[in-house]
Formats: C-alpha cells, sequence, structure tokens
C-alpha cells in the first residue's frame, strides 16, 4: 500500500489582494497554509472555498476578525508538524526539540527555503501587491509520510 500525498499551498503577505493567478496555482491543495499579513477576512474566505485553511496573524492585521487569528500555530500535516508565525524573527521554540518538520513564516516577502539541522524554514514570500522588485510568489508542499518537498510558484505580475 502506497502513502498518499498531501498537497499543501503555503502563501502570505496578501496584504488583501488574492491574484486570479494565486487562486489558480492553489486549486486542487487539499489544504492551505496563510503565514500572515492576510490584510482582510475576504482573503481568508476566498482561500477556505479552495480547501481548508489555516492561518496566523501578521503585524498588518487588525481589527476584530483579526483578533480572532493566533499569532502562531501548530499544523498537523499528515504524520508532520508544522509550525507557523508570521515573522521568523519572533521565533520562541526550537523547532528541532518540539519535533517539527518545517518552520512557515513570512513578513520579509522575500521567498526562501532552507534546511537547518532537519527542518524546512519556508518563507513562500508575497502574493499579494508587489513590493519594490521583489517576485510575486507563493510555495506548494508535497507531504508523503514523513517526507516533505517544497516548490517555489512564480506568479506573473
Amino acid at each position: 500500500m502506497t502513502t498518499p500525498t498531501l498537497t499543501v499551498g503555503v502563501i502570505s503577505d496578501t496584504h488583501g489582494l488574492l491574484r486570479p493567478e494565486a487562486v489558480a496555482a492553489l486549486r486542487g491543495v487539499d489544504r492551505i497554509l496563510h503565514a500572515g499579513d492576510v490584510g482582510t477576512p475576504d482573503i481568508l474566505a476566498s482561500l477556505k472555498a479552495i480547501a481548508p485553511t489555516t492561518a496566523v496573524r501578521g503585524n498588518v492585521d487588525r481589527g476584530v476578525w483579526a483578533t480572532a487569528l493566533p499569532m502562531t500555530e501548530v499544523a498537523r500535516l499528515g504524520a508532520l508538524d508544522v509550525y507557523m508565525l508570521h515573522d521568523l524573527g519572533t521565533l520562541d521554540v526550537d523547532p528541532v526539540a518540539g519535533g517539527f518538520a518545517a518552520v512557515i513564516s513570512g513578513h520579509s516577502h522575500q521567498p526562501r527555503a532552507e534546511w537547518k539541522r532537519g527542518v524546512l524554514f519556508l518563507n513562500p514570500g508575497s502574493a499579494g501587491p508587489r513590493r519594490f522588485t521583489l517576485p510575486v510568489t507563493l510555495s506548494i508542499l508535497r507531504v508523503t509520510g514523513t517526507t516533505i518537498v517544497h516548490e517555489r510558484i512564480d506568479l506573473p505580475v
């Protein structure tokens, strides 16, 4: 029997803009993780229409709707746990000791994927309004058993 693969869309820093290209890239995923700076509750409603969505609050998320979002979250992806927060600079746990397969963050608008001590540190970049000359991106994770693979998706601007 083969282990099924869970496909997870990872998005951040939408700042109230959910691009049609992002929606197209996320179609068919099993789950969505939003690493903060959502911008408006409409973004979460639109993402939840695609797949079950887990989000954390970013520094620009304000208002009653935003207070319902946690600052950090542990998301279970198949057999793996990932730790979510908006600003990696505020990480206050040891992901290795915590048994996390990945740490997912946003905030910098710069896409980055780096393995440290067996933990994937992933920032999907910004999928919202373009900032300076930074690319507009999101990520796709594929989780099979205890294996996690990431793919950067560059969106046209």
